[in-house]
């Protein structure tokens, strides 16, 4: 009986990360907490727990809470992160970044939570309050940090790991991008803020299809911007 119900904890934790609502790098709950919520014992919690790092699902290290693994990270070997000045790689980076941000928002639109999108909203607004005055490295990680927040909320496990993965090891590349812009243009291009503005609004009306679009005509402006700051 009591590895039946370890095995149905294990299927709906499975479920849990395959459908995006327990994302890589988030701490799973206690196992007390697993154990109250669905009325197991802790030596049952225990086992299931131990079962999912077996299976490569999650983390746990001495003394700190189990952690959801990115499944995608053993798999994922592409040692260009040296390249972030490389014009020609960061044209790749922002092509690459049109196709998966407008799939990431056209989900996004379609399955965000409630709070998801109140997260989305307050996130918007705090980009708007501190945009200016900002160096061009703090609005690129605000820039990712919205777009991340996006991707997340889109629940499709393999947007969500290739996103973090993507951003965290060519970020040199995304905020090489506007430094480029920048020392050629003498400011940060008018139309991003506009284009945050139009995924945002498409995001709070659940227009997928508008998200998208707006999503990947955002970055490819600022491709463009780049090209034309060569």
């Amino acid at each position: 009986m009591r590895e039946a119900l370890g095995e149905q904890l294990i299927e709906e934790i499975k479920r849990e990360i395959l459908f995006g609502n327990m994302l890589p790098g988030r701490k799973l709950a206690s196992q007390r907490q697993l154990a109250e919520k669905y009325n197991l014992s802790r030596a049952t919690v225990r086992e299931a727990v131990l079962q999912l790092e077996l299976d490569g699902l999650i983390e746990t290290r001495q003394g700190t809470a189990s952690v959801c693994r990115n499944l995608l990270e053993p798999h994922f070997n592409l040692p260009l992160e040296g390249l972030g000045d490389n014009l020609d790689f960061q044209l790749q980076v922002m092509e690459m970044r049109a196709a998966i941000e407008g799939e990431a928002a056209y989900y996004a639109a379609l399955r965000a939570s409630e709070k998801e999108l109140e997260q989305l909203d307050l996130e918007f607004r705090r980009m708007q309050q501190r945009s200016a005055g900002e160096t061009t490295l703090s609005k690129a990680k605000a820039d990712l940090t919205f777009h991340m927040m996006i991707a997340e909320s889109s629940h499709n496990l393999l947007l969500v790991s290739f996103s973090q993965i993507f951003y965290s090891r060519y970020f040199n590349a995304i905020y090489g991008v506007l430094t480029r812009t920048l020392k050629k243009f003498g400011r940060y291009p008018d139309g991003i803020s506009q284009q945050h503005a139009q995924i945002h609004q498409a995001l709070m009306s659940r227009n997928a299809e508008s998200a998208r679009i707006a999503a990947r005509e955002h970055i490819d402006y600022t491709r463009r911007q780049l090209e034309e700051a060569e």
